[in-house]
Formats: structure tokens, C-alpha cells, sequence
């Protein structure tokens, strides 16, 4: 028999919680780790219908990459989104464990694995993170990467991302000149505006994120020396990582009883665009 506490240790190790920053709220949310492990999923946000899903599944614990209650509740309510989700995690014995930005600083974690789907090399820290006593530092790496590719335009990079991310209903955003030539590209996966400035001291031909703000934004691209911005979707990428988090957590517990299941409801928040000709 296979306790959540085995796999949560498992996770714990390679995205130790000691590496969140210190606003984040990451680990056990509601369960007992003690109860025999049945079955995972894996997904982005917590939602009703991906609680639904993993009662379909009979899934017993979610891995999601933010966390549900960041944004603390006085009360589980029910009538309140986080009280209702809560209040079903439990009645229906659903363990709740979040690895938020503890997953996004290490090796294999959310920046790196989305550096590999888009065949970056030669990756590295677009910011390195300083070690601490709380830190596995075998773990830690840093915030985003920076790597090369083969060299293409601007318009076919951006094809590429449109290609390997999940489709959304904001697309891919793009500043620049289509045929700009990119070697060098910056990421951050999440809101990354904050690194907009080591993006463009780091040479980057371009830099992609996502959440890019209108003033931060236009201050950046006003630099000379500014890299290309492409502004895809939060859950798109980060939802990137899931896929080899699947494949790492299924090869260690080594018990093909226990299915790992990849969540592929889109939470994202935006259902439709109304566009038009900006020519």
C-alpha cells in the first residue's frame, strides 16, 4: 500500500517547500496523508469541474500548481467559491497538495520544462535564486531561464509558442518586428513583468511571459536595446509542466495501479475574443 505522505515526500524532494518565496502558500492544503493513495491529478488551478474530475477518476489527490486558499478565507463557507471547493475536497476525501513557486525555481520545474517544449539550449537562470537554510539547494536554480535556438524571425518563433502551448481564447501577444532574427530567448512561465529589466540587461533577442501589464510593458520596449516581448497565457504556461511532472511522479512510484492523470480542462479564465483589423 502506497500512502499520499510517500508521494508527497516524493514531490516534497524535488520541489522542496523551504524554496517558495516567502508570500507563497505551498504543501498540504486538505487531506490526510496517511490515507492510501488511489489515484492523481495533475492540473494548473483547482476548480469545481476539476474537483468533479477527479471524482470521476477516483482520484484521492490533486497536485496543482497554485494555490487555492493564497488568498486566505475567514470562514468554509460553502457559499463562497473557496468555502464550496474546500467543503467537496473534503467530503469526498480529495487530498489537496500545491507546489506553486517552489516548482518554478528547479530543475525539471515549470520555467524549465517550458524552455525544453520550445527547444531552448544551453539553458541557465534568467534570476538565480539565493540559497537558504530552509532550500534544498540541490534543488534550486532560479526564476525563468535563458537559451538558445536555431535562429528564425520573430513571426516564426511566436508560430512555434502558438504551436506547443494549449490554445486559448487570448492567443499569443506579440511586440516587436515580425522579422526580427531570435537566438536568444528569456522566459519566465506565470506573470513575469517583474523580470522585464533582467530580460533585456540578459541580451535576449526576446522575451516571453505572460500577464505583461500595458506601462511595464510600454516602458520596456521603449529601451533601444529592448528585447521582443510575447505575452502568451498564464495557464498555458505553466499547464506545460504537468506532462513531465506526470511522467517523473508515475516513474517513481513504479505502481501502474496508480494512475497519474494530466488534467486537460482549461482554466483559463478568458472564453472568447472579439478582434478586429488592427491594418
Amino acid at each position: 500500500m502506497i500512502r499520499i505522505a510517500e508521494l508527497q515526500d516524493r514531490l516534497h524532494r524535488h520541489y522542496p517547500p523551504g524554496s517558495a518565496q516567502g508570500w507563497d502558500r505551498v504543501g498540504l492544503v486538505t487531506g490526510d496523508v496517511d490515507d492510501q493513495l488511489r489515484g492523481v491529478l495533475l492540473t494548473v488551478d483547482v476548480t469545481d469541474a476539476v474537483i468533479e474530475q477527479a471524482i470521476r477518476l477516483g482520484a484521492n489527490l490533486i497536485i496543482a500548481h497554485h494555490p487555492l486558499l493564497l488568498r486566505g478565507v475567514n470562514a468554509v463557507d460553502p457559499a463562497h467559491p473557496k468555502g464550496r471547493m474546500i467543503t467537496s475536497l473534503i467530503r469526498h476525501r480529495i487530498a489537496l497538495i500545491t507546489a506553486h513557486t517552489n516548482a518554478d525555481i528547479p530543475a525539471g520545474g515549470v520555467a524549465e520544462s517550458l524552455a525544453a517544449a520550445l527547444g531552448l539550449a544551453d539553458t541557465r537562470p534568467l534570476q538565480v535564486i539565493e540559497v537558504t537554510e530552509s532550500t534544498d539547494a540541490a534543488a534550486v536554480a532560479g526564476m525563468g531561464r535563458i537559451g538558445r535556438i536555431e535562429p528564425i524571425t520573430l513571426a516564426a518563433f511566436a508560430e512555434r509558442v502558438a504551436a506547443v502551448l494549449p490554445a486559448t481564447a487570448g492567443g499569443v501577444r506579440v511586440a516587436g518586428d515580425p522579422d526580427r532574427t531570435i537566438s536568444t530567448v528569456a522566459l519566465q512561465g506565470g506573470a513575469g513583468d517583474d523580470l522585464l529589466d533582467l530580460a533585456r540587461q540578459s541580451g535576449a533577442d526576446v522575451y516571453l511571459t505572460s500577464d505583461l501589464r500595458h506601462h511595464p510593458a510600454s516602458e520596456a520596449v521603449a529601451w533601444k536595446d529592448s528585447p521582443a516581448l510575447i505575452d502568451v497565457s498564464h495557464w498555458a504556461a505553466e499547464w506545460i509542466w504537468l506532462p513531465p511532472l506526470q511522467t517523473e511522479l508515475q516513474t517513481q512510484l513504479a505502481d501502474p495501479a496508480i494512475k497519474i492523470t494530466v488534467s486537460e480542462l482549461r482554466t483559463d479564465p478568458w472564453d472568447f475574443v472579439v478582434a478586429r483589423p488592427t491594418t
